[in-house]
């Protein structure tokens, strides 16, 4: 294998980084470093939900349910993914946040990958169960 190559696993290498595999946020160098999307293998216990809403969304992002049944909301309505394979795209400048209603797995693709959107360990703490 040579520097211009990753293998990996999905589940394994999530749990090293908040769930994110590919993004800004990896090392310049590393294949998986990039600036144009960002991907996300995202595992969540039923109850989970995120701290605080994303205001001013900069980027577009599409989620698709891989297990689970999962909630994302929007300003005035949300959208429930319950079988496999549902998913939801939203646009810039689209307020969100989710819900996991059961134990999920969701991947997140999201373009461009800007920095700015992470929950830091404190905020996420708040959240309870």
């Amino acid at each position: 294998m040579n520097d211009s190559v990753y293998t990996g696993n999905a589940g394994k290498d999530a749990a090293l980084d908040r769930g994110w595999l590919l993004g800004h946020f990896k090392s310049v160098g590393d294949p998986r470093h990039s600036e144009a999307v960002e991907i996300k293998w995202g595992v969540h216990p039923r109850g989970d939900e995120r701290a605080q809403w994303v205001k001013g969304e900069e980027r577009t992002a599409l989620l698709v349910l891989i297990s689970g049944r999962f909630r994302v909301a929007f300003p005035g309505h949300s959208v429930l993914l319950e079988q496999q394979g549902d998913y939801v795209v939203w646009s810039r400048g689209v307020d969100h946040s989710w819900f996991a209603e059961e134990e999920s797995v969701v991947l997140t693709v999201r373009w461009p990958s800007v920095p700015g959107y992470a929950v830091t360990e404190k905020d996420q703490a708040r959240v309870e169960p």
